[in-house]
């Protein structure tokens, strides 16, 4: 019978790519890594893992066997997550990844009341953007994701439909078809923010057209890539000349008088904005705010009480 842990040692390795890799990253030796991987060779009755110097690659059924090990270890931690909970949520752990803005509007609130009301209940936060978060989700590193997507407005709102030349698992994702449970949690706006003594400063409303010959400061990867996208819908390539994964360091550039930027509500929430001001922008642009898990996992108590408390930290 194939071992959780043998399974797990095997995706560590065909990651890292070596046996010293793996055993730093499992806190364990190397021949304990050796050792596990024997043993699962022996089970399984074929050779999985190949040495060549100081790599090691999988066979062909190692290939296989990793394919299959995602979803294997994803069941076995529903399982192990129901169990724990049955006693009433007196025990359990719930593992949550996050985007930036909404760990620090969201998950506080959130995590708070649960811990408030089940004490017992061990919770975790990485921070990860999607479509990554998403995949963390799926490999069952976590069990739950907080994810966002720009839907098409060509398409309706909120039908999810990629765009003309978008990638699947960009901005256009369909969560219910990939086999994932969705909480809509909200609706973020995107604002503009201009200096505090920008031309369009004291503007009701700036179209993104009037902003096409300024300089931009942009947040992470894919924020970059939706504001190209809603810039080109409005006729610009936007010259970006600062970029940073960072919410208050984008207003401290906006505010210095370098550039003007798009960024969400959610974003700006927890910042205080010091020498700019926030403008409405048109056309209108909005993104879905959801809590995403695993069929399985939804019906793991610690898992429903943590997604109800995300709810309710929306509505507030």
């Amino acid at each position: 019978m194939i071992e959780a842990r043998h399974l797990r040692v095997l995706r560590t390795v065909a990651r890292t790519g070596s046996f010293s890799a793996a055993a730093r990253e499992l806190g364990c030796t190397q021949p304990a890594v050796s050792q596990q991987m024997r043993a699962l060779e022996r089970t399984v009755g074929t050779l999985l893992l190949v040495r060549t110097g100081r790599e090691t690659r999988l066979t062909e059924a190692g290939e296989a066997l990793v394919r299959h090990a995602a979803g294997i270890l994803a069941s076995l931690t529903a399982a192990e997550e129901e169990v724990a909970a049955i006693a009433g949520l007196r025990a359990g752990r719930v593992r949550l990844v996050s985007f930036p803005s909404a760990s620090a509007t969201l998950v506080p609130g959130a995590f708070a009341a649960l811990r408030a009301e089940h004490p017992g209940v061990r919770m975790s936060l990485v921070e990860a953007q999607p479509p990554s978060s998403v995949e963390m989700l799926r490999e069952g590193e976590c069990e739950i994701a907080l994810a966002y997507r720009y839907p098409d407005p060509a398409a309706g709102a909120g039908s999810g439909a990629p765009e003309a030349g978008q990638e699947p698992g960009q901005e256009g994702e369909e969560w219910g078809k990939d086999g994932l449970v969705a909480r809509p949690l909200l609706t973020d706006r995107l604002v503009g923010l201009v200096p505090r003594d920008h031309r369009l400063a004291d503007a009701e409303r700036v179209e993104l057209a009037e902003l096409a010959g300024e300089s931009w400061i942009a947040g992470c990867p894919r924020c970059r890539r939706q504001l190209v996208r809603i810039c080109g819908r409005a006729g610009f390539t936007p010259r970006i000349d600062f970029a940073t994964d960072d919410y208050p360091a984008a207003v401290g550039l906006v505010g210095a008088g370098l550039g003007v930027a798009v960024l969400s509500e959610m974003a700006l929430e927890p910042v205080r904005p010091r020498g700019v001001r926030t403008v409405r922008i048109g056309p209108e642009v909005r993104r879905e705010v959801v809590a995403l898990t695993l069929p399985d996992l939804a019906r793991v108590p610690v898992v429903a009480a943590v997604l109800d408390r995300l709810s309710a930290a929306a509505r507030r």
